[in-house]
């Protein structure tokens, strides 16, 4: 054994691995961004011969020590490791460990009871039930992604096709009742993903987790990749192949709370260490967990690092942050009297409002053009996808959580009752320019007895299809990036289950639920090929309306921009079950327009109300727009016109 302490060589960062003062400083002043590669299992050299460094933060421990399948798991004092700084960095040597060796840390608290831990800082660990750390040293991986890394690099995100497909890895697909490993995956679903036309896949949380049904957003092990679906490899091969399908990768990350199972971070050291000292502050009642000290430089060391880790290890292109609301607001989820206001007798939680904030600054300093989402459940609090600069939190995007809202309700209405609720069609529009948004039907709105999104669809058989076909193409020609949870696009009626495969099945033995299918690979090409869809998201020269107050009818019509007039597309919708014959609208150009895209066409399961001819306009107002066409209006549907221009065939 010997305890590897060296001398502060650095100049600006250093050797990142050692063990130094300068190191050791920034951890404990909350500025180590590299702080896993300090901490945790380093498998080296010593003196030329190969063994293991422990190094952990356990600030309150009266003693620590390793404990693995090297010992038989017990404490011994040859395993003791030595305290090396003043605010609890503990660290060892031990000569003769593998790779692959089993451990834990046995920590002594001052009243002499030991807590086993897991390694904080661990990148592998047991399949559970299991729950050892793995000591473990990544494989060198020929990463083939630079052409995609590249573009990515030379793209501004916010004027190009974000169409994100959420997946959770253990219920997409199964083999019986075993999950797909990573490598298995890397063949099928970058493909799929490419086929179907989708630009980016948000996966939902992959940290180590002990329990299956919490979906990794009740983590234990914040720098392990899962094992449930194998190895880091085996992990970057999916990213690799999803990237040279040219498929953006976004994780779900969770620095708000952890589980409080005994083996991981709760009071790891016998006391509050990566929690709020303060019980009230700690406590997330609403999911049973533990709430981060955001205040604490130990613990943004450890979140910061985390976060820059699975940029700078597995290339990943963006991360959505889960439960925002519960880091920025001391009253999330608390009674009246639950709670205690800030020095300025406010709601807001400054530390954690200011890690938000650093978080997103330090990110987007290393890496621009990654994408930082907020999901921010309360959606009260203003200019999130502001710069830090201009008094925002520095988010790149964020849900619009409000519009999915109005529009999960207004589509379970009946149509005869609509008109009464045409606002939740047309209100969003006058948030729209406020943030970034994202409109999001993720994996919350389907399960815990919700319905799948098809089953929300007003009507019977057919009309809920062709509802969901009328849903979808709205939602794609609202302004705004896109996210849609695995199984609505072939309309599984079932609610998600996490314990289960997707109902693949479906799409051979139902020829509805192939024909949705092949709608939503239609329109998610239409997406990606037509520049209105996307160029302008964000700038209100983008969207105009033709006619948003056609309540009684129940039909909106709308104009989608690019920067050249070429790509102009025109959106009408039609919530109701009723065809419309010479329908007048107001078209911004004069000329021949076509129909590009038709949600009613028997191809995809609908009546076959299409629009075979060219439609000519005509020099009559409308509208307030001085030339005009007449359109046949199909029932539950959307219809998308583009003008021929000059020059084209």
């Amino acid at each position: 054994m010997k305890i590897i302490r060296e001398k502060d060589g650095n100049k600006e960062n250093g050797n990142k691995h050692d063990i130094t003062d300068f190191n050791t400083y920034l951890f404990h002043q909350g500025k180590n961004f590299y702080s896993y590669d300090m901490l945790g299992s380093k498998f080296s050299e010593n003196d030329g011969q190969p063994g293991v460094r422990f190094t952990v933060w356990a600030p309150k421990a009266k003693n620590v020590y390793v404990i693995g399948d090297f010992n038989g798991f017990s404490i011994d004092e040859n395993y003791k490791m030595i305290k090396i700084t003043n605010e609890g960095i503990w660290s060892i040597f031990v000569y003769g460990i593998n790779l692959g060796a089993k451990y834990k840390y046995a920590i002594e608290d001052r009243r002499g009871e030991i807590h086993y831990k897991m390694d904080p800082y661990s990148i592998f660990s047991e399949v559970r039930p299991n729950n050892a750390s793995i000591v473990y040293k990544g494989k060198e991986f020929n990463w083939t992604d630079s052409d995609f890394i590249r573009s990515k690099n030379n793209k501004n995100i916010y004027e190009s096709a974000v169409n994100i497909y959420e997946i959770h890895l253990g219920s997409w697909k199964r083999r019986g009742d075993e999950f797909l490993t990573y490598k298995e995956l890397s063949k099928i679903l970058p493909k799929y993903l490419e086929d179907m036309g989708y630009t980016h896949v948000e996966i939902m949380p992959l940290v180590e987790h002990p329990l299956d049904s919490s979906l990794g957003y009740e983590g234990i092990g914040f720098y392990s990749v899962t094992s449930r679906y194998g190895d880091l490899e085996g992990f970057k091969e999916l990213i690799n192949e999803l990237h040279k399908r040219g498929i953006g990768i976004i994780l779900d990350w969770i620095p708000s709370h952890f589980c409080k199972d005994e083996q991981g971070l709760y009071k790891f050291d016998g006391t509050p260490t990566y929690e709020y000292e303060e019980l009230w502050k700690a406590e997330n009642r609403q999911l049973g967990t533990i709430n981060f000290d955001l205040g604490r430089p130990e613990v943004r060391s450890f979140l910061i690092s985390n976060a820059l880790y699975w940029f700078r290890e597995y290339h990943i292109d963006g991360l959505r942050i889960d439960s925002v609301s519960n880091m920025i607001y001391l009253d999330y989820k608390r009674g009246k009297w639950e709670w205690v206001p800030n020095i300025y007798g406010r709601n807001g939680n400054l530390e954690g409002i200011q890690f938000v904030k650093d978080l997103n600054e330090i990110i987007h300093n290393e890496f621009p053009n990654v994408m930082m989402i907020v999901d921010e459940a309360k959606d009260s609090w203003p200019n999130v996808c502001s710069s830090i600069g201009n008094g925002g939190l520095g988010f790149s995007f964020k849900w619009n959580i409000r519009w999915m809202s109005h529009i999960l309700e207004y589509i379970k209405l009946d149509p005869i009752c609509r008109k009464y609720h045409h606002a939740d069609l047309t209100s969003s529009m006058m948030y729209n320019y406020s943030e970034n948004f994202i409109l999001p039907i993720s994996h919350n709105e389907i399960v815990y007895n919700r319905k799948s999104l098809i089953d929300k669809m007003w009507g019977d058989y057919w009309t809920k299809f062709a509802g969901l076909r009328l849903f979808y193409s709205y939602m794609i020609g609202h302004p705004g990036k896109k996210l849609m949870f695995m199984g609505n696009e072939f309309g599984q009626f079932n609610e998600w289950k996490e314990y289960e495969s997707l109902q693949w099945e479906l799409i051979d033995k139902y020829p509805m639920h192939k024909s949705i299918q092949v709608f939503f690979k239609d329109l998610n090409h239409i997406y990606k090929d037509n520049k209105a869809l996307w160029e302008l998201d964000y700038d209100p020269e983008g969207f105009k309306w033709i006619d948003e107050n056609n309540n009684n009818q129940s039909i909106i019509s709308f104009i989608r921009r690019g920067r050249r007039k070429e790509d102009t597309l025109i959106f009408v919708s039609n919530f109701t079950p009723v065809v419309y014959y010479d329908y007048k609208i107001g078209v911004p150009y004069k000329g021949v327009y076509e129909e590009i895209l038709n949600t009613d066409h028997k191809k995809y399961g609908g009546s076959g109300q299409i629009i075979e001819d060219k439609l000519f306009s005509q020099d009559e107002e409308s509208h307030n727009f001085e030339n005009s066409i007449k359109i046949k209006v199909p029932p539950m549907a959307t219809v998308v016109l583009k003008r021929k221009f000059e020059g084209e065939n």
